[in-house]
């Protein structure tokens, strides 16, 4: 039997254990900066499952490793998850992880611990056939990227020296493979007026009508924003996601406003550039001189269940690769070996923790993971088995694949 045939077989030998491991973890509540308990019972998984290696970093982020090899290959998926939102929306337990007609239940089942589960088969895999190849493969399964994507990996790279050669973010991709997306940012804005008594609103500037102008501006600057130049990623996207208007009183004109922007950038956009459009825009509607109000960009400094203090800018570079690529073309080659097939090479429309390891960091990186883009985030959240065998055998044969190239 070959390599590949012996994945491929082991793969769908533990498929029952995948959607095991993935229901524990989706049973186990992980709110972003309150993952403890799904961490905790990752290292007894990874444990149990022979790896090498396994470690808890400074943020929280457990990390496994397999091998030994003189370059490194990294899968990450992160293992924090958003909140359930409105509890009548949602069919079924969103913490049940029932398995049934193939198909795992609840929330995180594919954003993104159906990841996390076919990783641990994947390293598991990979010590029953006593892989000793060219790569350290390392496991990631990193915390806190749902209110900060790719805060985990600046930290084990810039604090704990983690750096990898390639990166694989296990994120839901439908089976697909994935070679970039948008990067982020988000913005703030805020607006000064003069108050004055509601009586006679005409004595002072009002911020809520400043606000009312710059929300329809940044309407048309959403409008006018371009796509890439080779259309890949598409274009930009800027939305008012928050508005806060206040004054003295409920009876006085108001002389605050505050506007909450969320950015999406396209390949050649940057923070400046994001920055200096909302500006500009901004100052046409009001009338305001371009230097007399606040254009920021926040930080995000929310602490985690380590209680390590550690903050960056909310700011998260786009990304791609071409898909002459090696890393792409490898991933083609285990994917085709594996199923007879090329996979669909395509693209993320949500950003993911590879806007630091590649926006940031220039590590080439792909996306290859179980269930669909639309389940993240969304009510009666599923994922289905099908797509977490075939991940376990996809990570597997990878650095076969790879050291197959000469990579």
């Amino acid at each position: 039997m070959n390599m590949h045939e012996k994945i491929k077989a082991r793969a769908k030998e533990l498929r029952s254990y995948t959607a095991e491991n993935l229901s524990k973890m989706v049973k186990t509540k992980s709110y972003s900066s309150q993952e403890e308990d799904v961490a905790r019972l990752i290292v007894t998984l990874l444990e149990e499952a022979g790896f090498d290696e396994v470690y808890i970093d400074g943020l929280g982020s457990v990390i496994g490793r397999v091998g030994n090899g003189p370059k490194k290959l990294a899968f990450d998926a992160h293992i924090d998850t958003v909140e359930v939102g409105n509890p009548d929306l949602w069919n079924f337990d969103p913490f049940s992880g029932e398995i049934k007609d193939g198909i795992v239940y609840g929330r995180g089942a594919s954003d993104q611990k159906g990841g996390a589960a076919s990783m641990i088969t994947a390293g598991r895999i990979l010590k029953e056939l006593g892989y000793g190849g060219e790569y350290t493969v390392y496991f990631t399964f990193t915390v806190m990227e749902e209110d900060c994507d790719g805060m985990c990996w600046k930290y084990l790279i810039e604090e704990e020296g983690l750096k990898p050669d390639l990166v694989v973010s296990t994120e839901p991709t439908s089976c697909r493979l994935y070679r970039g997306h948008r990067g982020r940012m988000e913005i703030r804005v805020i607006l000064s007026g003069i108050s004055c008594h509601g009586s006679a609103p005409e004595r002072g500037v009002s911020a809520a009508y400043k606000a009312a102008r710059a929300a329809l501006a940044i309407e048309q600057l959403n409008k006018d924003l371009q796509p890439d130049e080779d259309r890949f990623l598409g274009k930009g996207t800027i939305t008012v996601s928050v508005m806060d208007v206040k004054g003295p009183s409920q009876c006085a004109v108001a002389d605050y406003a505050m506007l909450y922007l969320d950015r999406r950038l396209t390949w050649g956009e940057d923070a400046d550039l994001a920055i200096a459009q909302v500006r500009e825009y901004i100052s046409k509607a009001t009338g305001d001189a371009p230097d007399s109000f606040v254009v920021e960009m926040p930080n995000y400094e929310k602490i985690g269940w380590t209680k390590k203090e550690y903050s960056q800018e909310l700011y998260f570079p786009t990304w791609k690769l071409d898909e002459d690529h090696f890393l792409v073309q490898s991933g083609i080659d285990a994917y085709k070996t594996l199923f007879g097939k090329k996979p669909v090479v395509d693209k993320w429309t949500f950003s993911t923790n590879l806007v630091a390891t590649t926006g940031r960091h220039k590590i080439p990186a792909i996306g290859f993971g179980p269930g669909d883009e639309n389940q993240a985030h969304a009510p009666n959240e599923i994922n289905r088995v099908d797509d977490l065998e075939i991940c376990a055998a996809f990570y597997a044969m990878l650095p076969y694949s790879l050291e197959a190239r000469g990579k």
